[in-house]
């Protein structure tokens, strides 16, 4: 067995960590480079930057704030928010990232997922999904407006047996595409990992969203990192092991001191699963 991950994150806004519940009430939760240093010296075994605001704003990502990362910390990381064109994973691969997130992009122009890891090789390329619960294709709904880009094929979309829709822009914009269905798409282009944030359950602390999560790690070939709605030890051991994720993430539990990394790995190795240890161990 592979030994499960825990995975910071690190939600960035105007230079600084924030948190909310369900995408929106954001709080500061200090400095992204000391927090960062701050999580490699924890044991994370790795960490994710988000630039929450950049797709939203049409902008590239943080640049400098991933050099700083990158000669500070000694673990992998990812970054995502405004990454475009396969430039922009040249420039953060460059900077010191290991992985870039994609999401909004990727579903305007699926072919960036398969041009980037034809370059720089899957593993280098997370496709970043925020799902929100559904009913259907929601037809008879006046004030449901979705996106969806022209290039996506239609047995993406939404239908009657759809359980999740995708979001982009910071789950600002409903696009009408099946979660599961993009998922799968994703991973056949080419994507190397799945970073899945239910946006019900974000900021809530009732737990991870266990159907959606298990629904797409079970469907996909390649590691789901399970993120939103982490509130105690117990949901970090759910999403691995009823969710089957391979990878579990968390903001504010950590951010705030109402856990840290180690009590999560510790409690993960009481209930009989791997976790990456300490160096130091």
């Amino acid at each position: 067995m592979y030994a499960k991950r825990i995975i910071p994150c690190l939600d960035i806004k105007n230079g600084r960590v924030v948190k909310g519940t369900s995408f929106v009430g954001l709080r500061d939760a200090g400095d992204p480079v000391a927090c960062a240093r701050l999580y490699d010296e924890m044991d994370a075994d790795e960490l994710v930057l988000l630039d929450i605001m950049a797709s939203h704003e049409g902008r590239g990502t943080m640049l400098d704030i991933v050099r700083q990362v990158a000669a500070q910390v000694f673990i992998p990381f990812t970054v995502g928010g405004g990454i475009n064109r396969v430039a922009d994973f040249t420039q953060m691969l460059r900077a010191g990232a290991d992985k870039c997130s994609v999401n909004s992009a990727a579903v305007r122009s699926p072919q960036l997922i398969a041009d980037a890891a034809e370059k720089f090789g899957s593993q280098c390329v997370v496709l970043a999904i925020d799902a929100r619960r559904t009913q259907g294709s929601r037809a008879a709904d006046t004030n449901y407006h979705p996106e969806t880009p022209a290039c996506i094929p239609a047995e993406l979309l939404l239908d009657e047996t759809s359980r999740y829709e995708v979001y982009l822009n910071g789950g600002r914009v409903p696009t009408g595409i099946d979660a599961l269905r993009w998922a799968k798409y994703g991973v056949a282009l080419g994507a190397g990992e799945i970073l899945l944030t239910s946006m019900d359950a974000d900021g809530q602390k009732d737990g991870y969203e266990l159907p959606l999560t298990a629904s797409i790690s079970g469907a996909v070939s390649v590691p789901v990192i399970a993120s939103g709605g982490a509130g105690k030890l117990e949901h970090f051991y759910d999403a691995l092991t009823l969710g089957k994720a391979d990878a579990v993430l968390a903001a504010s539990l950590f951010h705030f001191g109402e856990l840290t990394v180690s009590q999560v790995k510790d409690y993960l190795h009481e209930r009989g699963l791997a976790a990456r240890q300490a160096f130091n161990n």
